[in-house]
């Protein structure tokens, strides 16, 4: 016959059992599921055709005169009703900026420009230490 400690019972002071739980595989199907909603994810949302409504809320009156930057069907850039340079349009911006550090600046563009030339216009600017940036357009006709 056995003793109480030979048997392995723990009343008895034998071997103990491990009772840990092995989580390796959880971590494994947590980790393809983490990448699967990262791919997918964006591409969900690139997708979502959208109506945004329209609002009657009244204009927001900035504290500072913003300066606008416009650039015109040919190609010209204007900072307000001036013609500029795009070699000089960085430097002018940086000017303006160390007198109010709070600068906004609203880009106005035709809408028969690239997009990919508005956006360098956005580097441009933003490359200048402007911090403040938005497009201008149109109101929607009621």
């Amino acid at each position: 016959m056995m003793s109480p400690t030979q048997s392995g019972d723990p009343l008895g002071g034998g071997p103990r059992l491990l009772s840990e739980i092995n989580v390796t595989p959880f971590i494994d199907v947590m980790l393809v599921l983490l990448i699967i909603f990262m791919v997918t994810a964006p591409l969900m949302m690139a997708s979502v055709p959208l109506k945004l409504p329209k609002a009657a809320a009244p204009a927001m009156t900035p504290t500072h005169a913003p300066v606008v930057v416009s650039l015109d069907r040919d190609g010209r850039l204007f900072v307000g009703d001036v013609a500029e340079t795009e070699e000089h349009l960085a430097a002018r911006l940086a000017s303006l900026l160390k007198d109010d550090p709070s600068l906004v600046v609203y880009v106005r563009a035709d809408k028969g420009i690239e997009y990919g030339r508005v956006m360098e216009l956005f580097g441009r600017i933003g490359g200048s230490g402007v911090s403040h940036l938005s497009l201008l357009a149109e109101p929607a006709e009621h």
